[in-house]
């Protein structure tokens, strides 16, 4: 048995919108401040209000337990200011050779769509197997979800409740077979690397490993999704009867008992510069093509061609969605960054992109880490932002 421990966390909770009262005052409290000439009591109130908003605040605890040298149990238990209920997991994981078995029940759960939005659902239990990364490109992974209860959406008002997320006992398989060819790349070589001196050879590494090659990538990826509902989970003590559970009944009554379809993207990577200078050393674009859903895009294609048209409402997953990242060094391991997400609208009316986020970030990058990064992002359409500590992500 080998050792055990736990650590305790209490932490702040920037992703929800409202905590940015912190950074900002009322605007009775604004105007009162351009014109006052000393402090007073009222704005006091009023700093002291937003610091004591219990949205702001959450406490954990989390023990992780090594059973063997190869299986691990983690319990965690979480309270959030702003809410009633605390949230409460499981975790087993067991590793095999090229497999992870993983095991996780959780009062509630959180998910997240392809929105971004957050839902949560009152009880989740699931047990997946994944295979690990392969040279050949192949990956696949299947598994049982049992979702409880009527999911509540977490960050939006009115939300359509995800098919995939009502209750119900569900297996579910993916496969995917991914493939990258270099254009053209600039191998680091040990000049690069090693630099010369008066006083000697310096080692003088890029400040992120994986932008240390200037290069030119396609990528592309093509999987498969199939799912199968054992049961509609319509006995679930958590449902109370009202008007959106009745809109959710009657979509767990529709729902496809067997579903596959397939997806895609393509990729392309243009990289200038090796990012181990102090200017000019680093121009990076990134463009990604998603296809959600093979089958919801050809159905939309085909109403396109149709003189009389549906009135039925679209189906998100039918647009194609454009993913740009461009990447500039600033000074030295400061890199300013800009992320856009772009939907391809089919419908009538609405050809052509339209903006459905963006981000804008700046990156310090650690080069004790090897491959570490600060993150101080914030993104203009959603109102909110975050200082990220980020391992191996670019």
């Amino acid at each position: 048995m080998g050792s055990r421990w736990a650590s305790f966390h209490l932490f702040l909770q920037p992703l929800i919108t409202r905590s940015w009262a912190l950074l900002r005052c009322s605007p009775s409290s604004a105007t009162w401040i351009s014109g006052a000439e000393e402090w007073e009591l009222p704005l006091l109130k009023d700093a002291a209000k937003h610091f004591l908003d219990k949205s702001l605040y959450a406490i954990g605890l989390c023990s992780m337990i090594p059973l063997t040298s190869s299986s691990s149990l983690l319990l965690s238990s979480e309270k959030h200011g702003e809410r009633k209920r605390r949230q409460t997991k499981a975790v087993f994981l067991h590793e095999f050779p090229d497999h992870d078995i993983t095991l996780e029940a959780a009062w509630p759960q959180l998910f997240i769509d392809h929105k971004g939005k957050y839902w949560e659902v009152p009880e989740s239990i699931s047990v997946d197997c994944s295979s690990l990364i392969s040279d050949s490109g192949l990956r696949y992974r299947f598994g049982i979800h049992k979702n409880s209860g009527l999911p509540q959406s977490v960050d939006s008002v009115n939300a359509q409740n995800p098919i995939a997320l009502l209750p119900g006992l569900c297996a579910k398989a993916a496969f995917s077979y991914q493939k990258s060819k270099d254009l053209w790349r600039q191998k680091e070589t040990k000049e690069d690397v090693i630099i010369e001196t008066e006083k000697g050879q310096f080692w003088r590494p890029s400040y992120d490993i994986r932008l240390r090659e200037p290069h030119a990538t396609i990528s592309g990826i093509i999987g498969g999704t199939c799912m199968a509902w054992a049961s509609a989970g319509s006995g679930s003590l958590f449902v109370k009867p009202t008007q959106d559970v009745e809109r959710s009944s009657l979509g767990a009554h529709n729902r496809v008992r067997f579903r596959a379809d397939l997806f895609g993207s393509v990729c392309y990577t243009f990289q200038h510069g090796k990012f181990r200078n102090l200017f000019g050393d680093l121009t990076r674009v990134d463009a990604r093509l998603d296809i959600l859903s093979a089958s919801a895009l050809a159905q939309k294609a085909s109403n396109l061609f149709r003189s009389a048209q549906s009135n039925r409402p679209s189906n998100e997953l039918s647009s194609p969605k454009i993913n740009l990242i461009y990447q500039q060094q600033v000074a030295g391991p400061i890199v300013f960054r800009v992320d856009s997400k772009f939907s391809l609208d089919l419908s009538p009316g609405r050809h052509g992109p339209h903006l459905e986020d963006l981000i804008y970030s700046l990156n310090y990058s650690l080069r004790i880490l090897i491959s570490g990064k600060v993150v101080a992002w914030y993104s203009p359409r959603r109102k909110e932002g975050m200082v990220e500590l980020r391992l191996f992500e670019f």
